[in-house]
């Protein structure tokens, strides 16, 4: 088997997203042929080197697993949390090693995927390959035209300009509205930044799509596995079908 980048393997394996392994190496803590390594550009052969993470031998899942999760607000979106706070793992119980698609906020609910699934994982989340995430947002204040443009044509963050976002007011009163807006990005709190550039803090934030998928009446906290159908949209969508 051709080599490979160990960042890329890592992921492979199920070991966590490819940043996440890539953090993990830097820290020093992942072995190949017994050395420790912590360059980014070290490549392995599957078929002749061995991988430890943290002491323990990695290889690649023999089953790829697909679930979807309605995560509550209030868990991290983590393999573990050096506070002690709950984090999504502990919502879906498995013997085999699966890891999140990205992250939710703490205080933000939704859809979540998790997965053992390297390759995918790093597509869907990836920005070069523009893979949409729908959520609905309730925001403070009247929400008019010119916020709604704002918000399409992209809003000035600390971080740089946000790109172009769908939207569209669902429900407004005298004090507060209810948005869907549908990224093609994934920054850190996000939507919640947006629309505080816009003058409307958000109040709750749920995600209710991912890609092709949509959360429907799956109940907070809950999980399922997803269909061969969905799956195959998810990689259609990842550009790898």
């Amino acid at each position: 088997m051709a080599a490979e980048r160990l960042q890329k393997y890592m992921a492979r394996c199920g070991v966590a997203s490819r940043r996440a392994c890539e953090q993990l190496i830097v820290a020093g803590r992942v072995q190949v042929n017994g050395r420790t390594v912590r360059e980014l550009g070290v490549k392995v052969d599957p078929d002749r080197d061995e991988v430890r993470v943290d002491g323990r031998v990695i290889r690649p899942p023999s089953k790829l697993l697909y679930y979807m999760l309605n995560k509550p607000a209030g868990y991290v979106t983590t393999v573990s949390d050096p506070q002690g706070r709950p984090t999504v793992m502990s919502l879906v119980p498995s013997e085999d090693r699966l890891y999140p698609v990205g992250r939710l906020d703490l205080d933000t609910e939704g859809l979540l995927l998790l997965t053992n699934d390297g390759p995918l994982a790093h597509r869907l989340t990836h920005p070069r390959y523009g893979v949409r995430k729908l959520y609905r947002a309730k925001v403070a204040g009247v929400v008019g035209a010119e916020a709604v443009a704002r918000l399409e044509q992209g809003v000035l963050l600390e971080d740089g300009p946000t790109a172009p976002a769908r939207v569209r007011v669902i429900r407004q009163d005298k004090e507060t509205a209810v948005l869907e807006i549908e990224l093609a990005e994934g920054r850190k709190r996000q939507v919640r930044r947006m629309c505080q550039a816009v003058g409307h803090p958000v109040l709750y934030l749920k995600r209710i799509g991912f890609g092709p998928l949509r959360l429907g009446r799956l109940p907070v906290g809950a999980y399922r596995p997803l269909t061969d159908a969905e799956v195959a949209a998810l990689r259609r969508a990842a550009q790898l079908a």
